[in-house]
């Protein structure tokens, strides 16, 4: 099977996590910045993760391919309903984080913004949503505190063991995402769920990239 995918991409991170923790064998295509032609071929419509399995057919939808995984390859991991506080926290953290981590998304080090012409691609497609990337990076000091708030309001949540769930599937890209971003303090529940969840799925932490 294949997994085409963006390295930096948060709802790809959400595939290759069940993959890893169930140790299935994918090939991981990297698509460039650009390339629209991908996606449409395999799928009829633009967007990454794609899973396309050995008989041709194609799935696309991050978490349609993570519980595809999960039921194609036993036995079952999701088997506990959602953590709500957990899936409730990644989703009001998720659209605070944003101006954070996509102008340094386009500023990484990631296979698919190895060329000129990729980055470039990747930085006119994020202006467009979010304007000038530039001035973004020029407010980080007044982007930190909100995000640094909701990481402070994770640390009970994290105080004990949990299940894994469809929560997970949504936390662990929303704090990868944010590895990119220095400045940020995780807290000592924050830090080993992270590098326990990056050991466990084999897909790394953006720290090394910091900025």
């Amino acid at each position: 099977m294949k997994l085409y995918i963006y390295e930096h991409c948060p709802f790809c991170s959400r595939a290759r996590m069940m993959a890893g923790l169930k140790n299935i064998p994918l090939d991981l295509c990297v698509v460039m910045e650009g390339d629209s032609e991908t996606a449409l071929r395999l799928t009829g419509k633009k967007g990454l993760p794609i899973l396309q399995k050995d008989d041709g057919a194609c799935l696309p939808e991050s978490l349609d391919i993570v519980h595809d995984l999960d039921d194609t390859y036993p036995p079952r991991l999701l088997t506990n309903p959602a953590h709500e506080a957990l899936l409730a926290w990644s989703r009001q953290t998720w659209p605070l984080s944003l101006k954070l981590i996509v102008p340094r998304f386009t500023r990484g080090k990631f296979a698919e913004i190895t060329t000129d012409a990729a980055r470039q691609a990747f930085i006119v497609r994020e202006e467009q949503h979010f304007g000038s990337l530039d001035a973004l990076m020029a407010q980080t000091d007044t982007l930190l505190p909100p995000v640094q708030a909701q990481l402070d309001a994770l640390e009970p949540l994290l105080a004990s063991p949990h299940p894994l769930t469809e929560a997970d599937f949504h936390l662990y890209p929303v704090l990868r995402s944010l590895s990119i971003v220095k400045g940020l303090t995780f807290g000592p529940n924050a830090l080993n769920y992270m590098q326990d969840m990056a050991q466990k799925s084999g897909v790394p932490l953006l720290s090394d990239q910091a900025q």
